[in-house]
């Protein structure tokens, strides 16, 4: 997930951590963007059943291209791999940091008269460059395993919320554009070509 006011690189660090936040990966290689339009974006993921080297080594490297490319959020289906796994570093709406690994994710919202919806911006690192308003529930769970198959539960309101639904919709095979009206997918199509330049094919390893 992408995030238009995304704190810059050096004030992430001065930025309190939540305590269920964990230490990313660090040491990955960073990956092409997969772009929506590729089949892997829009199919649900395989579920993650070996916790191995070979899953350590995709984490590591969906971290590197999250940060490389300034997002809050990566699943593996943007660098091209199928499987239900995404990464996250992201404030919450008090401005407190999560990061996170999250495996075969099972997302839980808020129901009747505790749902309340966002309606702010939202984009996907996968059509960079472009944002439009998305209703989300502003408070959501997730549940799944980590890097190393543990047990692990996050909940986030504000950013957080709205970057663990994003990210689990990619595990299922949805990108936020299949949840706007479709003016606003034809905005988000405008603003992406308008952007293009900025993201040529490749990106962020051409950054």
């Amino acid at each position: 997930m992408s995030e238009s006011e995304r704190p810059a690189e050096g004030s992430r660090a001065v930025l309190p951590v939540s305590p269920a936040s964990v230490d990313l990966p660090t040491g990955g290689v960073v990956r092409p963007m997969t772009r929506w339009g590729t089949p892997v974006m829009h199919e649900a993921q395989a579920p993650v059943t070996s916790y191995d080297d070979e899953l350590a080594s995709l984490v590591a490297d969906m971290v590197a291209t999250m940060y490389a490319a300034d997002g809050v959020g990566l699943a593996a289906c943007q660098v091209g791999v199928d499987l239900a796994v995404f990464v996250f570093d992201c404030p919450d709406e008090d401005g407190v940091v999560t990061r996170g690994v999250v495996c075969n994710p099972v997302l839980e919202l808020p129901e009747g008269k505790d749902r309340r919806l966002d309606d702010g911006d939202e984009g996907c690192l996968s059509y960079p460059g472009a944002f439009v308003e998305c209703a989300r529930p502003d408070t959501a769970t997730v549940r799944g395993q980590d890097a190393g198959g543990a047990d692990v539960e996050y909940t986030g309101t504000g950013l957080l919320a709205r970057c663990l639904q994003h990210e689990t919709d990619h595990t299922a095979g949805t990108v936020f554009g299949d949840r706007v009206s479709a003016r606003n997918r034809k905005k988000l199509r405008k603003q992406m070509e308008s952007a293009a330049e900025d993201y040529p094919e490749g990106w962020p390893t051409t950054s």
